[in-house]
Formats: structure tokens, sequence, C-alpha cells
């Protein structure tokens, strides 16, 4: 299973960006998907996650300026970022946990590589 995100790049501060991240490979079903943030010098954090039947959580720091969302039948997942501050500057990274086959009843974390995402006047 591959996660390829895009969206990422740089904006001013109140500006908005939207990334996308789309699941590929042997997938048999995704449960929930989420995006990761890492600023340089900190620990990997929780963004948002939304499960399969589309509940989502935030974290504090982003509830009200971002929306997750996701397409089931196309195995990808959005963050729809506005209001970004210049605290939001990260790489931000796309998780899905999926089961691979109908048979294997074993769900697997998968990671994207990242994008790059600079708040900054």
């Amino acid at each position: 299973v591959q996660l390829v995100e895009s969206g990422g790049g740089l904006v001013q501060p109140g500006g908005s960006l939207r990334l996308s991240c789309v699941a590929s490979g042997s997938i048999f079903s995704i449960n929930d998907m989420g995006w990761y943030r890492q600023a340089p010098g900190k620990e990997r954090e929780l963004v948002a996650t939304i499960s399969e039947a589309g509940t989502t959580n935030y974290a504090d720091s982003v509830k009200g300026r971002f929306t997750i969302s996701r397409d089931n039948a196309k195995n990808t997942v959005f963050l729809q970022m506005n209001s970004l501050k210049p605290e939001d500057t990260a790489v931000y990274y796309c998780n899905a946990n999926a089961r691979r086959a109908r048979w294997d009843v074993r769900s697997y974390d998968y990671w994207g590589q990242g994008t790059q995402v600079t708040v900054s006047s």
C-alpha cells in the first residue's frame, strides 16, 4: 500500500491550503485515515483523523481552522487548512490504517512520504 500526498507549499499567514493523499496498492478496506505533522526539532503530532464512517477528530490547535474529509470510493483523504499560522509550519504526513485482503483480518498502518507546509510572510 502506498500513500502519496500533494498540495503543500508556501503560504502567507491567514492563507489557505488543501492537502490530498491517495492510497493505492493492495487494499481491501481502509479504516481510519489521518494527517500528522512534524515541525523541526519537535515530535510528530496528530492533526486530524477521520473514520470510514466519517467521524472526525482534531487537535485542539487546529479546531475551527482545519477540516478533514475523505472520498472512500477513491481511497483519498483531504485536509483543508484555513487561517494558517506560522506555527502550522511542518511536514505533513498522511496515515491510513488498512486491510490488505478479505481473508486477512489484520490491519496495518501506512504512511506517506510527507509534504512541506510553510506559513511565512
